[in-house]
């Protein structure tokens, strides 16, 4: 009779001790649902009124109470709306300038040098004389043959006078031509080698450290200056694959000298690359930049940045991003419903992380609140008004 007593006792507590949960405790009757439990058992232990009345039917009066009770029990949550933002807008690279045009000016004679007429930080002009070599030996070479070409030139027109009274013949007069033809080669011979006695500089530009001196024997791999057309720079910087579609001859760029911070330069691509470097997977892209006031210098550091259309991706708060067997997720919030929404993480940022999903801007997502949501679940959002709420709720229901 003792074990029954005691039996019956322990019966009653777990009974009051159950119903005291399932009332107090959110979500208690969800946990008793899924572990098998019956619902009248847990209308039963509950209290719910979920018979019919005495004429077959609930009154409305406990339908409303029915229905503001259980929107009393959804778990509160924080929303946030979703946004949208760019990403792969823009690349940011470091690049190396050097002149739009760069010359090492060397001697097409050997010899020694008699003059430099320039001197470091000169602008020049093209086919400007720099310097000069030695040229005695030329210069009488080209003057003999001068003197041949004139002497070949008079015995032409004397041999045409004489051929008028038949004292010569035809064939001399035309010896005579080829005589003629020849000293006028020689002296050409002779005048352009004297003329590469002077070194002159192909290109305009500004005159870098003469390295050489007067009296110096030279040959004509023996560098006397370099000259750099400094009025436009060219930067070379490296892309990644992924641009090499989206970046185009012309596109503007925008750059600064990293020994100039501040001071925005504006430029357009120059020139690509027909092939990437297989070791870096890299593209080789070449900018073109102004250089009106001279302050920029072939071998500075530069920052390129280049813009790009980008692709848009919704944002969400970093709090609402959530993780399953399955893979990450959010819970998106519908009327007071909250549905959970599969999404892929495109980049993490300090404030907001971009996703792909079927998520539109505007849309409510929860960040704070997600332990006791479930997929189509009612849910009551913090600082939306009650009244409001609980008609969303019935307006769903019926």
């Amino acid at each position: 009779m003792r074990f029954w007593n005691q039996l019956a006792i322990s019966v009653v507590v777990l009974a009051v001790g159950g119903a005291a949960w399932v009332r107090l405790a959110p979500g208690a009757g969800e946990t008793l649902a899924a572990i098998g439990v019956s619902q009248p058992l847990i209308d039963a232990l509950s209290g719910a009124q979920g018979g019919e009345g005495a004429g077959g039917g609930s009154s409305n009066s406990e339908r409303g109470q029915g229905r503001r009770s259980g929107f009393a029990e959804a778990p509160l949550v924080v929303v946030k709306p979703a946004a949208r933002a760019v990403v792969n807008d823009r690349l940011n690279a470091i690049g190396n300038g050097e002149a739009i045009r760069s010359v090492t000016v060397t001697p097409t004679a050997t010899g020694n040098l008699t003059e430099i007429l320039v001197k470091s930080g000169d602008r020049i002009t093209e086919g400007q004389v720099i310097a000069r070599l030695d040229s005695d030996d030329q210069m009488i070479a080209a003057e003999q043959a001068r003197l041949t070409r004139d002497s070949a030139r008079e015995k032409v027109e004397r041999y045409r006078n004489l051929s008028t009274a038949r004292a010569v013949t035809a064939v001399e007069v035309r010896d005579s031509e080829i005589a003629l033809q020849a000293a006028e080669l020689a002296l050409k011979t002779a005048e352009l080698d004297l003329k590469r006695r002077d070194i002159v500089a192909p290109s305009k530009g500004v005159v870098g450290i003469i390295t050489v001196n007067i009296g110096d024997y030279v040959t004509t791999s023996t560098p006397i200056a370099v000259v750099d057309d400094r009025s436009q720079i060219l930067v070379d910087f490296w892309v990644p694959e992924r641009f090499a579609g989206k970046i185009s001859v012309d596109q503007p760029v925008t750059a600064s000298a990293i020994a100039q911070p501040g001071r925005a330069l504006q430029g357009v691509v120059h020139a690509i690359d027909n092939r990437l470097d297989p070791q870096s997977r890299t593209l080789r892209v070449r900018a073109r930049l102004e250089n009106p006031d001279d302050m920029l210098r072939a071998g500075m550091s530069f920052s390129v940045t280049v813009a790009f259309d980008g692709d848009r991706y919704p944002t969400v708060d970093p709090l609402a991003i959530q993780w399953s067997s399955e893979g990450s997720f959010i819970w998106r919030v519908e009327g007071n419903k909250s549905e959970r929404v599969p999404i892929k993480i495109i980049q993490r940022n300090p404030d907001k992380v971009l996703v792909d999903a079927e998520l539109a801007e505007g849309d409510r997502v929860v960040t704070e609140g997600v332990q006791r949501l479930r997929d189509g679940g009612v849910v009551r959002i913090a600082g939306e008004p009650a009244a409001e709420a609980e008609q969303k709720v019935a307006g769903d229901a019926q």
